[in-house]
């Protein structure tokens, strides 16, 4: 066993991670063999990360992720700047890595989880980082959450994760399930044979294992049942009490009767507290009622014992083989096993025990007043061992709005269970209040269905008045809009409206109005978004005037979103009041937000990246990693436009692993549909559909999101394909959807593309575009270099040439930012000018062509091509290197560019040295590679690297850059 782990730890250290766990019973040897692999590590030159968890002493949530990080950073600082924005995220773990402006209102547990990965990853880059947590079974429900995220991500980090747990509650079944779907490897470590006594007898004896009496295994096997802890403390026993006698002959067992000793050796480690002086076993009977560890100042305070007499007791040889310091807290001590602890408390009867409970909580409540951190919990243990199960529950109640205030929403959901459990049934007033908790941890936890379930005890407990009712069930409402959960968010907002009734301050109703906006965008009709927005400009003067600048902020934003299609300068102007608010507030995280839509707007109206890059870099600098990542989201879909399909695709592969590993609903589906409008601007339809595949597969509607799904990516696809009349097609269903849809997405087209598409068909004249033209929406940038292009068709067409070649101009300086559009516009536009006799359309021709041959979309550069012969053009062979082609793959239709392609292919290289090499992207590397494949009939990439082996001169290959 041991060699194997030392195998997964020689794993580690290459990059294959793993996560391996110990469970057994209490003395099982789980310590032992974690402290084995820990001293294997740490000779290999690993990095350490060692941390524990206690039922008892400092138990905030985290607790061991928060030793095991402060045991590396102690040894070995780490710049929290190397982790970008995951190292403030981490603050929650190391507090002096936390910046004061900083917000967690966006932070999940995932989110956390992800930046301890990302700290392990660093400081075990090329030596490798052990991972070690013991006592699981005490853990935390925050902790088990981010380590449930560890053990499926660990693979392909260069750590090993070693958890060791007792084979019992949530952590085991975390354990267990994580086993099942092969996550993780589980070690169940059983009793020891009664060979393997004889092994342990050998080894503490120091001789082999057949020279140890027969007697004596028979003595060890009665009295520890193969337990190796109480095995020992046996073997020593007997050895103290001359049992087991050693000479120049070996070991003997002599002294007493068989039956004696086993009667006598049965519970060595009562033996051991009989032993015990009474002032020693007192003061040990005190530290046992109050847990594994135990604070020496609060025992003192107990025992009334001086600092000499105290820590003498406890160092004397008896007490010394039961407790010692605890090597994670100063001034504190522990058991050495919970058998030992088990021990002492066993010498208790049940009255002895709890009038002991109720002076350690006195003690407790007297050395730290008010109960700070843990120590609320801590006191409201020991008031229940006492039976004061009322002053326990409220205590509780109060341990479990603390763990929510800091984020612990599962630690309170836990905490807030027991707290209910204690409460007197006739205390109305104190049960409505812990249940009105747990009920808001519930929702922060995202167990929406049981919150839901369990409101209704809420209304019939009575308790609370009709506004912080009405307050919670709005909470339940945003929950469950959270959760897409509609029907119940609106049942939750009927319901609380009707607890306010007519009686209800506008104040009251805000909160109320923001949630069922938000919920009216998931609502069909066309009528919808209008409703939306006048219920979020309600909310958001309000809650201004109140003032409410959370509410306000949410508010504004989304009346924001909602304008942009009527307005987008109102839309942008109500984005800077909800930044306003958010500055003069101090709400850094709203901020950043509204700074993401603010440079959406910059991006739409003017082509202009720079407020969302900026808004990028705040987010990273403050750990807002889900508002980085939507701001990179948007970064991404406007580089698209941009033309930079490279930089593009580079970025949404960066930002959906980290979302979908994050499992970051809304920002997955955006990149997904990004990516969609990715592969249609490159003419990939097969990946532009799978894109679309993989959106509905995440959740994503493509109902609501179709005026971008076929207006930006589909239609454009078919232009690259030179199939106008499913452009056409493509252009009408996304205007239909934004006609009769509550879609708030932009850049369906209908402003732009589907204009210039109708114009030259001859089916827009110059009363659509003046319609057009007054809609404030038609302002943006990518649009208005359509309907620019519309005008110079319409212009050629009505033989005013002039006025055609100034539309021209005037849309070529609109689509300066847009590569791809820019030269798609000129190709379309070349063909009508051609017709009607107007411009320079073999200018264009020859620049569109060229662009299109450069990025690679065949179609449309040889539609060019076409265009400028039958201008009687001279035409540019494009067949620089066919030469070179072998014919039978030239005859199988091999271009140029696949011919280079699979020369590199038979060099064995991967798809990105490949784009590296021909300056190209590893997606476009990838449809050539398919592309020869289906030409050659080839069933995979390493039988193509073998078949163009007999083809290809590799010296030669891919050097012509065409």
């Amino acid at each position: 066993m041991l060699q194997d782990l030392a195998g997964a730890l020689t794993a580690a250290r290459t990059g294959r991670g793993t996560a391996v766990f110990l469970a057994g019973e209490s003395g099982i040897g789980k310590s032992r063999l974690t402290a084995a692999i820990t001293e294997l590590a740490y000779t290999s030159g690993m990095s350490l990360m060692r941390g524990r968890a206690s039922a008892i002493g400092p138990t905030p949530p985290f607790r061991p992720l928060t030793e095991a990080v402060l045991s590396h950073l102690r040894v070995d600082p780490v710049e929290p700047a190397k982790l970008g924005p995951y190292g403030p995220i981490l603050g929650r773990l190391v507090p002096e890595w936390s910046l004061p402006e900083s917000s967690r209102d966006d932070e999940s547990l995932v989110v956390l989880a992800e930046a301890v990965l990302r700290l392990t990853g660093l400081v075990g880059r090329d030596r490798g980082c052990l991972l070690s947590l013991d006592d699981l079974h005490d853990a935390d429900p925050e902790t088990l959450a981010v380590l449930e995220y560890l053990v499926d991500n660990v693979e392909l980090q260069p750590m090993m994760l070693l958890g060791a747990l007792r084979d019992e509650g949530p952590a085991m079944s975390m354990v267990r399930a994580a086993a099942r779907r092969g996550a993780c490897q589980l070690i169940d470590l059983d009793r020891l044979s009664r060979a393997e006594l004889a092994q342990l007898a050998g080894a503490c004896l120091d001789v082999e294992p057949d020279l140890v009496p027969a007697s004596a295994v028979d003595l060890l096997w009665a009295g520890s049942s193969g337990n190796p802890l109480v095995a020992e403390e046996l073997i020593s026993t007997m050895v103290d009490e001359g049992i087991l006698v050693g000479d120049e002959h070996g070991w003997q067992v002599s002294g007493y009767p068989e039956a004696s000793m086993s009667a006598g050796l049965a519970c060595p480690l009562s033996r051991r507290v009989a032993q015990l002086g009474a002032r020693a076993r007192e003061l040990l009977s005190v530290a046992a009622v109050f847990g594994q560890q135990f604070p020496l100042n609060v025992i003192q305070h107990v025992t009334g014992l001086a600092d000499r007499d105290l820590l003498g007791l406890l160092q004397n040889d008896v007490a010394g083989r039961l407790v010692a310091p605890d090597e994670q807290a100063a001034d504190w001590y522990a058991f050495h096993h919970q058998l030992s602890r088990e021990a002492v408390l066993a010498q208790l009867d049940r009255d002895e025990h709890a009038r002991l409970a109720g002076a350690l909580a006195t003690a407790v409540e007297a050395i730290h007043p008010g109960l700070p951190r843990e120590w609320c919990e801590a006191a409201a243990r020991l008031r229940v061992d006492a039976g004061d199960r009322a002053t326990a529950g409220t205590l509780f109640t109060e341990a479990g709005r603390r763990a929510l205030a800091l984020g612990a929403a599962n630690s309170a959901v836990a905490v807030l269970d027991r707290a209910l459990e204690y409460l007197p049934h006739d205390d109305v007033a104190a049960r409505a209040g812990t249940l009105e908790l747990l009920l808001q941890a519930l929702a922060e936890a995202g167990l929406v269905e049981r919150a839901l379930a369990s409101v209704s005890e809420l209304d019939q407990a009575g308790g609370l008045g009709p506004r912080r009712r009405a307050a919670l069930h709005t909470r339940l409402a945003w929950a469950a809009t959270i959760a897409g959960r509609t029907v119940d968010g609106l049942a939750q907002v009927e319901t609380a409206r009707a607890l306010l009734g007519s009686e209800g301050s506008a104040e009251d109703l805000a909160p109320i109005d923001v949630v069922a906006a938000h919920l009216l965008l998931d609502a069909a009709g066309p009528d919808q978004l209008a409703a939306a927005e006048r219920l979020a400009r309600q909310a958001a003067e309000v809650a201004e005037s109140a003032p409410l600048p959370v509410v306000a902020c949410q508010a504004w934003q989304l009346v924001g979103g909602l304008a942009r299609h009527r307005d987008p300068q109102e839309a942008t102007s109500f984005l800077e009041r909800a930044r306003t608010l958010a500055v003069r507030h101090g709400l850094p995280i709203c901020e950043i937000h509204t700074l993401i839509r603010l440079g959406n707007d910059d991006a739409l109206r003017v082509g202009d990246l720079t407020r969302l890059e900026r808004a990028r870099a705040q987010a990273t600098q403050m750990g807002a990693v889900t508002a980085q990542y939507q701001a990179e989201a948007s970064i991404a879909l406007h580089t698209v436009l941009h033309g930079d399909l490279a930089a593009a695709a580079s970025l949404t592969d960066q930002v959906l692993a980290a979302t979908t590993r994050l499992k970051l609903l809304e920002t997955t589906q955006y990149v997904l549909l990004t990516r969609a409008v990715l592969a249609g601007h490159r003419g990939d339809r097969h990946q532009m559909e799978a894109e679309l595949a993989g959106f509905e597969q995440w959740g994503g509607d493509l109902t609501l999101h179709a005026p971008r799904a076929y207006g930006l990516a589909a239609a454009f696809c078919a232009l690259l394909e030179e199939d106008l009349p499913r452009a056409r097609a493509d252009l009408a269903r996304a205007v239909a959807a934004e006609e009769h849809g509550s879609s708030v997405y932009f850049l369906s087209g209908r402003h732009g593309l589907h204009v210039l598409l109708q114009a030259l068909a001859g089916q827009a004249e110059w009363p659509d575009l003046e319609a057009v033209a007054v809609n404030p929406a038609s302002t943006l940038r990518w649009d208005r270099q359509f309907t620019f292009f519309a005008h110079a068709v319409l212009h050629g067409r009505s033989g005013h040439h002039d006025r055609a070649a100034r539309a021209m101009t005037d849309a070529l300086a609109a689509g300066e930012p847009y590569d791809m559009s820019r030269h798609l516009g000129l190709r379309l536009v070349s063909e009508a000018a051609l017709t009607d006799g107007w411009g320079e359309p073999v200018s264009w021709l020859r620049i569109a062509e060229d662009h299109f041959h450069r990025t690679d979309v065949p179609a449309v550069a040889g539609a060019c091509r076409a265009l400028l012969r039958r201008a009687g053009a001279t035409v540019r062979q494009r067949r620089d290197g066919a030469q070179g082609i072998p014919n039978e793959l030239r005859s199988a239709g091999v271009t140029v560019r696949e011919y280079e392609v699979l020369g590199l292919v038979v060099k064995r290289l991967g798809n990105r040295e490949i784009a590296n090499r021909l300056h190209l992207s590893p997606r476009t590397v990838e449809r050539h590679v398919h592309s020869l494949m289906t030409k050659t009939g080839l069933p995979n990439r390493i039988a193509l690297a073998e078949f163009g082996a007999e083809f290809v001169d590799s010296p030669h290959v891919a050097t012509s850059g065409n």
